[in-house]
């Protein structure tokens, strides 16, 4: 009986390490910045995934919708979220990014506020084996690189300028310029380096290169609506009469430029024309109430992209160099029926 006994427990413990054996499971990880996540062993997958997001501020309308379209979209799928506000500054994005490299986040997300100066804090995230997604806008590196980051989700700005500039060669009669042997163009910059700006720029000027549509000044509005009523302000003290079309890289600097030309009693959208690139419900407002002629959309609802991204990361699959927007151009009278569909 005993000798029986003794078989008994060698075959449970046996059938006790065949079971522990069958059970153990592949712990997966993020690595270094690349088109994919590999497998490591050193975090879990049941491990929450902790992102660092370095934004740019909360100057406009657009901005404000783009944050909270990351925050929900991180939420909802159980990330944390390290959010920072660098309020326009771009210092202030590299020392969040630093904090983050600290806290050994496992994704770092950056809108940059400008183009250039980076190369340092990207060389910092390469050691650090983080991977960087750029949110929105784009970065230029001193060496032309792009094996920094892993992907960009966001919009094609120089496409945006292009459609803009293209709706309004094509419907010079309806905005009263038919007859007209040239059009004066005062255009509101964006932040100046910034991607936004200098894509839409470079695109409006492309496409109206030799017609009759002339950019008599160009100043940034510093993508605020304060900004661009102070700048549109200073014009019509200067040129006022001379002042055909506004062309603003965003909606909040339009609104702020037909504040200041109701001030100076004109009638925006009329005496004025304004066209803008955004697409926030304050345009959709403007648009009804016949102060803004017309605006191309910039979609800022990112956050679902930026989530799924970092899962597909974390589910090993390779992801685009590029992601872009679906986004539409809106004329005026088109304003009413899609007010009410409109999410920011």
């Amino acid at each position: 009986m005993k000798f029986f006994k003794i078989i008994s427990l060698g075959i449970c413990a046996l059938m006790t390490i065949s079971m522990v054996a069958c059970g153990k499971t592949t712990d997966t990880s993020t690595t270094s910045p690349g088109v994919s996540a590999e497998a490591s062993d050193d975090k879990k997958t049941s491990k929450q995934v902790v992102v660092g997001f370095a934004q740019i501020g909360a100057e406009s309308e657009w901005r404000t919708a783009n944050s909270k379209s990351i925050k929900d979209a991180c939420e909802g799928a159980g990330f944390k979220l390290q959010f920072s506000d660098a309020q326009q500054k771009q210092e202030n994005q590299i020392s969040a990014i630093r904090s983050f490299i600290a806290q050994k986040v496992d994704y770092i997300a950056l809108a940059p506020i400008v183009e250039t100066g980076w190369d340092t804090i990207l060389k910092e995230i390469e050691d650090s084996k983080i991977p960087l997604i750029l949110v929105d806008r784009s970065i230029k590196t001193a060496d032309g690189s792009d094996k920094y980051w892993i992907t960009r989700v966001g919009e094609d700005f120089y496409k945006e300028g292009k459609q803009l500039a293209q709706w309004v060669k094509d419907n010079q009669e309806k905005l009263g310029f038919k007859d007209k042997a040239t059009v004066n163009v005062y255009q509101l910059e964006g932040t100046v380096g910034s991607g936004a700006a200098v894509d839409r720029g470079s695109a409006w000027a492309d496409t109206m290169k030799d017609t009759k549509f002339k950019t008599i000044k160009s100043q940034t509005g510093n993508f605020t609506r304060a900004k661009g009523q102070e700048v549109m302000e200073s014009w019509l003290k200067s040129d006022k009469g001379n002042i055909d079309l506004v062309f603003a890289h965003n909606d909040d600097m339009a609104l702020g430029a037909i504040s200041a030309m109701e001030a100076a009693g004109l009638k925006p959208g009329i005496d004025i024309k304004i066209v803008s690139i955004d697409g926030v419900k304050g345009a959709f407002e403007a648009m009804i109430a016949g102060k803004l002629n017309a605006v191309q959309e910039c979609s800022p609802l990112t956050g679902p992209v930026l989530v799924q991204t970092i899962q597909d990361l974390e589910a090993g699959k390779e992801v685009p160099k590029l992601k872009y927007a679906e986004e539409k151009l809106f004329p005026m009278e088109e304003a009413k029926a899609a007010l009410s569909s409109r999410q920011y």
